[in-house]
């Protein structure tokens, strides 16, 4: 069985924006709508969900939440799905959606990063439908470096086109900018150097898979529960085995560890070819990085391990396609993520 793209998007097409998990406060209202604009500056029409609230850590019940993420994604006019951003407890959606009217509906693309991985892994595990780890909607408006892609552009790609993205090797230590004050920004403060490095050794690293990961705080929670199966997904999707990447958004250096030791446990990393790991501003201790965290939960693995992936919270941001075809090459001279939507 293959892997559900949907169809890619084109000028005139429905993008639906609702919140699963956390909405958009007052202060933070002018932002979203430079981020709206922007995407209809591309030709597309923005609708607007009603679970949108930003005065809690969600933004409605989780069954307000879940009837309009099934409604958007089950919409034959809406075309793609993006929140603003993530959140701290979607995994309250999981119990409520139907999954076999998903498997039934024409996919769409579903859109995000953070606890959005809550939603989109199982989706892609589940239905077979391909979902986009990249920028939010609020991180649309900022000028995509060269080398690499936005979300818009490789949900308007055709199905069998591959695309190859290249690190800028520059990226932004120093926190995030305040859409209060500054809700029009569009330029990325990329103001450290970095590459691409292997944690588990040293030699150049060639490698194919399917892609398949996400956010290691929430996925962590999910493990040995039927919505995250990546032996299974593997054996029906990518008998050539995955390219998990993970990513840490804010725990420190002791709980990813610990949560990366779970999820190996639990066979999250069994079909493993290769671990990209993102770039992570989360803390380390005195005794323990978050580089060494990652080697200590996944040296066992004998795969190699590539850290500071631009896939994560430290902007900037290479966007992934969970369930695409994927080919790393990281050498001295070289750094590159081709993507195949076959």
């Amino acid at each position: 069985m293959s892997v559900r793209y949907p169809r890619p998007l084109r000028p005139g097409d429905r993008v639906g924006v609702t919140s699963p998990s956390s909405g958009v406060a007052k202060e933070m209202r002018e932002r979203l709508d430079v981020a709206i604009h922007d995407v209809e500056a591309r030709g597309y029409e923005v609708v607007v969900g009603r679970c949108m609230d930003g005065s809690g850590h969600v933004s409605a019940p989780a069954a307000d939440r879940a009837s309009e993420l099934m409604l958007m994604l089950t919409d034959p006019g809406i075309r793609a799905v993006v929140p603003p951003w993530g959140g701290e407890t979607a995994i309250d959606l999981l119990p409520l959606l139907d999954w076999q009217r998903l498997r039934d509906a024409e996919p769409t693309w579903l859109v995000g990063y953070s606890d959005m991985s809550t939603i989109m892994t199982p989706l892609t595990l589940l239905t077979g439908t391909a979902t986009v780890h990249g920028t939010n909607l609020m991180d649309t408006p900022y000028r995509v470096p060269e080398g690499l892609l936005s979300w818009l552009d490789i949900a308007a790609a055709p199905q069998g086109h591959p695309f190859t993205q290249t690190p800028p090797n520059w990226y932004r230590a120093t926190g995030w900018d305040d859409y209060r004050e500054r809700p029009d920004v569009r330029e990325y403060t990329l103001d450290t150097p970095g590459r691409w490095i292997r944690l588990d050794g040293s030699g150049d690293v060639e490698v194919e898979g399917r892609l398949i990961g996400g956010c290691i705080e929430t996925l962590c929670n999910l493990t040995g529960t039927p919505y995250l199966d990546l032996s299974g997904f593997a054996r029906a999707k990518s008998p050539e085995g995955l390219l998990v990447y993970v990513e840490a958004g804010g725990d420190d250096a002791f709980a990813i560890c610990r949560n990366l030791h779970g999820m190996r446990l639990a066979g999250f990393f069994d079909r493993a070819n290769a671990v990209l790991v993102a770039r992570t501003s989360a803390p380390g201790a005195a005794s323990l990085t978050q580089h060494q965290a990652v080697l200590d939960a996944l040296g066992p693995l004998n795969v190699p391990i590539i850290a500071d992936v631009e896939c994560g919270h430290v902007p900037p941001h290479l966007p992934l396609v969970n369930g695409a075809h994927g080919r790393v090459v990281h050498t001295s001279a070289r750094s590159e993520f081709t993507q195949t939507l076959d």
